[in-house]
């Protein structure tokens, strides 16, 4: 597995080595101890959590606070999205950035995202399914967000804003300006 960090501290994009031939491929979607030994992160998975979305549903930006944050690895097992993670960690050099990256049944890459991250995604393609490894239990009170279009963030979500479809819920999250970060 390669792994690099991204420009936000502690958070990493993971490509998976791939052994194919003509009948398929076969790769390790995750392995702990390799995945300490190139981060220095003890991942320890409490839930799998697994999504299907249409072309233009977007989910985000979410995270829970303490004591229930959560960290994630998040993969694609079939379509295309544009994976996004912010940092919202208060005394952080990099607070209030973000990353972008397209993860896809074909490239196979994942991204991890930290506790005090907000994490989201909009499908690019028809569908698109994600699975997340996840490190820590959901809990609905701690449960929060940001909202994806926060103009302070500035995300080019390639999409166009009228082919971008939110819940009820999400529609009603604010900016990270409002929000008083406890990571």
């Amino acid at each position: 597995m390669k792994v690099n960090e991204t420009k936000l501290k502690g958070c990493f994009i993971c490509e998976p080595i791939v052994f194919g031939d003509n009948r398929g491929y076969f790769f390790e979607g995750f392995n702990e101890s390799l995945f300490y030994e190139k981060t220095g992160v003890n991942f320890k998975l409490s839930q799998h959590n697994c999504s299907k979305s249409s072309r233009g549903v977007l989910r985000g930006l979410h995270f829970q606070v303490p004591p229930f944050e959560q960290a994630k690895l998040v993969f694609v097992t079939s379509g295309e999205v544009l994976d996004v993670a912010v940092d919202i960690r208060k005394n952080s050099p990099t607070y209030g950035q973000h990353i972008t990256v397209i993860l896809s049944e074909e490239n196979k890459k994942r991204l991890y995202v930290p506790k005090g991250f907000a994490h989201g995604f909009v499908a690019l393609t028809e569908t698109a399914s994600l699975s997340y490894l996840v490190e820590g239990n959901y809990s609905p009170a701690h449960d929060t967000g940001i909202m994806y279009n926060d103009p302070d963030l500035n995300i080019d979500w390639i999409l166009d804003a009228d082919l971008i479809s939110i819940s009820e819920k999400d529609s009603r999250l604010g900016s990270l300006s409002e929000f008083n970060s406890p990571f």
